[in-house]
């Protein structure tokens, strides 16, 4: 069965026009589709670039959700063409280079480059660092040398991270298999195939593994639980709300990675709604309705979240309720939020890093990375934020 895919902006344009069209006036329109545009703020701290590292072409204008992974006193990146990179996390240093367009090619000394296609990855885990692509190839690298440690393969497309957990690794496809592999390996342990909507978004949930299980958003607004070891599914909880009458308007993916902590599991879709569950049992624990298909954030007693047209919000992760909100950022599609310190930041097309209390919401610093624009969440390690921008542009940045 042929997917129908739909590229997330478009989504957005197209949720944003159900929201216009019951509007009376030109000026609501207007309203409603609007960039917010910066304005000056009390910047509390100027942040210190520890290095900059160009990572090949980058995503150039293409879906990714590429970004840096960090790991063995190492940060670890991709291009979609071909290009990983080992850096020293410390001096950003190259340590290795490999280009993985390359791998079984024979390519003469006049052929062009044919781009590899990388799209989910890069973690690391059992001295190993992972990568998916878009051609359905899963590679495992020594994370010391860059080495092809091994070389899987999966059905369908590999755009978001895997997983890993005690030797693992498990993958999420968008044509909807899950598949698991001996992360040392290679050796395939088991597949699940899910059932796809008709009609998607370009993205897919990347799984968590946690407490023995693996947990994946799907495409039919679902969250499921499934067996480490071997693969049988456990509980499975709706997430996502189907309000409309057209197909558009049903689409309830739940693209954003399940965030497990303690023993309950938060996850939201793209249309419906934010949701803790018991990680035990499935049992709902409380719902409110948000919709996102960013990646979740959480510190302390507090949830973190982006919704789609770029609001910022906190919630209370114990009941649900909302403890502020930052609509200064709408539609300049934000990155999902991280923690670093007291703060939270988030990224924007526009290629600028965003600092915000996490007490209050209130911005508190701005960075300019790169004008090609930041749309991956950034990653937080040992106190440094390092973040990718669309080009490839890869910054280490610290708060003083």
């Amino acid at each position: 069965m042929i997917t129908k895919i739909v590229n997330i902006r478009l989504l957005s344009a197209l949720a944003l026009a159900t929201t216009l069209a019951a509007c009376s006036s030109t000026d609501d329109e207007d309203e409603a589709i609007k960039i917010a545009e910066l304005t000056d703020i009390n910047e509390q701290f100027e942040v210190d670039v520890a290095w900059e590292k160009g990572i090949g072409d980058g995503v150039d204008d293409y879906f990714s959700r590429i970004k840096p992974a960090y790991g063995y006193n190492k940060v670890f990146s991709i291009s979609r063409e071909g290009d990983a990179y080992a850096i020293n996390a410390q001096n950003g240093d190259q340590v290795w280079h490999v280009d993985l367009s390359d791998v079984d090619k024979e390519r003469g000394f006049f052929d062009s480059r044919e781009p590899a296609l990388l799209a989910g990855g890069p973690i690391t885990g059992v001295n190993k660092v992972f990568i998916g692509s878009e051609n359905g190839e899963v590679f495992a690298l020594d994370a010391e040398t860059g080495e092809l440690a091994w070389q899987g393969k999966v059905k369908g497309e590999v755009i978001a991270r895997p997983a890993l957990d005690s030797g693992i690794l498990v993958v999420n496809t968008a044509s909807g298999v899950l598949k698991a592999f001996n992360a040392s390996t290679g050796e395939e342990l088991w597949q699940v195939d899910l059932d796809v909507p008709p009609l998607t978004l370009r993205g897919i949930s990347a799984p968590t593994a946690a407490a023995g299980g693996v947990l994946v958003g799907t495409s039919a607004g679902e969250l499921s639980v499934f067996m480490l070891e071997k693969g049988q599914q456990g509980w499975t909880v709706p997430v996502g709300e189907a309000t409309g009458s057209t197909e558009l308007e049903r689409v309830i993916d739940v693209d954003s990675q399940p965030l497990v902590f303690g023993d309950k599991v938060y996850a939201i879709s793209s249309r419906g709604n934010l949701v803790a569950i018991d990680l035990r049992n499935g049992r709902i624990l409380w719902k409110r309705q948000y919709s996102s298909y960013r990646q979740l954030a959480i510190s302390g007693n507090t949830l973190f979240l982006t919704d789609l047209k770029g609001h910022v919000y906190a919630v209370d992760r114990v009941n649900g309720l909302e403890r502020w909100s930052n609509l200064a950022l709408t539609n300049r599609n934000v990155t999902g939020p991280v923690v670093v310190g007291n703060y939270l930041a988030v990224g924007d097309f526009e290629g600028y890093l965003h600092f915000l209390s996490q007490e209050t919401g209130e911005f508190v610093a701005r960075h300019k990375v790169d004008g090609s624009g930041i749309y991956a969440t950034p990653t937080v390690a040992e106190g440094t934020i390092y973040v990718q921008a669309r080009d490839g542009s890869l910054q280490a940045v610290k708060l003083p």
